[in-house]
């Protein structure tokens, strides 16, 4: 059975594998204040690309590392963070103080983080193609959050991991969790739910049009949602939560907070 009413900031295919009508997106009570989120998400999409100017987007630079790198690595993880707690929180999550990883880890289930891909397009070499939620799929720990705990809590001693490879899956991994809720809305004033043409490669353009992006194709049809958005678009709340309570997590040893 597909689901009838949307998840808050959860965008999904509908039952036949398209997009349907995204414009329950644009309702105000499927997300508080999206633009703010999606508007940090530009800025900091703005300095990296800045930061090209200077270090090339290649596979020879991945360990390069420098106080402007990790600038961007702190923001990027803090904005993560960000976004799984309004995720968590607006779907009535119970617990609403110190979450961490192992709270986050939950929306892989609703959102298949683990399963989206992204492509830098100018880029020299090999790793261009970035998961930055693969190790999700395991119950495993991600490696660009750990680097984000350990360079800000020991700076000193683990700056060689502010790396650009860090860096560059921690603004990858946002892109993927605003795709996830937005599809590739930005809210801006002149925004429009329209992907720009691209390769033939099965990816699309992300919100800010810097990154390009595969969406999930693992969704089963339990999952999809099949609902007429103008048959419930007009109801004081058309939408629902989802229960990351009854989201069975694995064992693991726990994720750096």
């Amino acid at each position: 059975m597909s689901v009838i009413r949307p998840f808050r900031r959860t965008f999904r295919p509908i039952a036949d594998g398209s997009q349907g009508n995204w414009s329950y997106i644009l309702h105000p009570k499927f997300a508080q204040s999206p633009e703010h989120f999606v508007r940090a998400f530009i800025l900091l999409q703005k300095d990296l690309d800045t930061l090209s100017n200077y270090v090339e987007p290649a596979e020879d630079n991945l360990k390069c590392h420098s106080f402007r790198i990790h600038e961007l690595l702190l923001r990027a993880c803090i904005e993560v963070e960000a976004n799984c707690k309004a995720i968590l929180l607006e779907n009535g999550y119970r617990k609403s103080d110190n979450l961490d990883m192992r709270d986050y880890k939950r929306i892989n289930v609703s959102h298949h983080l683990s399963s989206y891909e992204i492509n830098v397009p100018i880029w020299r070499g090999r790793g261009s193609l970035r998961k930055p939620f693969a190790a999700w799929a395991n119950a495993g720990k991600l490696p660009w959050y750990d680097a984000y705990n350990q360079t800000k809590h020991d700076r000193h001693t683990e700056f060689k991991l502010a790396s650009f490879e860090n860096m560059l899956d921690a603004i990858a991994g946002l892109t993927v969790l605003l795709s996830a809720q937005f599809w590739n809305h930005d809210f801006g004033p002149a925004s429009r739910l329209l992907s720009i043409s691209g390769p033939d490669d099965g990816m699309e353009s992300a919100i800010g049009d810097f990154f390009r992006i595969k969406f999930p194709t693992d969704w089963t049809s339990d999952e999809r949602y099949q609902f007429d958005w103008n048959q419930i678009k007009d109801e004081s709340d058309p939408f629902q939560n989802f229960n990351f309570e009854a989201v069975v997590m694995p064992s693991t040893p726990a994720q750096s907070a």
